[in-house]
């Protein structure tokens, strides 16, 4: 990636949205060449895909919450498990003392409390350690 490959990113993680032509005159390339350009990035991997940014309170998943997954065998494997779960929006096999951290949305804390049950229902799952997010001050994108 060159610097208008992470300058074309840089300004599709703020505004997906925009035309190529917008596009094009924020980097210095025509609408066409931007255009090129990203069905580039797509090709290679570098753009996965395109999505909006919904604030989660105005649809009623108000509640976040980060959940530290303890297990008793390797949870490396059991992806669809936690992908079979909803709420969950992130999932992922870390170091130290839990095994899995997972993203829960929800609307109320009883929501909450039925996404926890579901995970101990995973094989190999032998506790959780949630922690409930009370106001979120930012959220970045991936800095270029």
């Amino acid at each position: 990636m060159d610097g208008i490959d992470r300058a074309i990113v840089a300004r599709l993680q703020e505004d997906a949205g925009q035309s190529y032509a917008t596009l094009g005159a924020a980097v210095g390339l025509s609408a066409g060449a931007a255009h090129e350009r990203v069905r580039k990035l797509r090709e290679r991997g570098v753009i996965r895909r395109t999505t909006v940014d919904v604030d989660p309170a105005a649809v009623g998943s108000g509640v976040l919450a980060f959940v530290m997954v303890d297990a008793n065998a390797w949870m490396g494997d059991s992806a669809e498990h936690f992908a079979a779960i909803a709420e969950i929006q992130e999932a992922h096999v870390i170091a130290g003392s839990a095994s899995v951290l997972v993203k829960v949305r929800t609307s109320t804390t009883e929501q909450l409390q039925d996404v926890l049950r579901r995970l101990y229902a995973i094989d190999g799952v032998s506790g959780t350690q949630a922690t409930v997010a009370l106001e979120t001050f930012f959220e970045r994108p991936l800095p270029l």
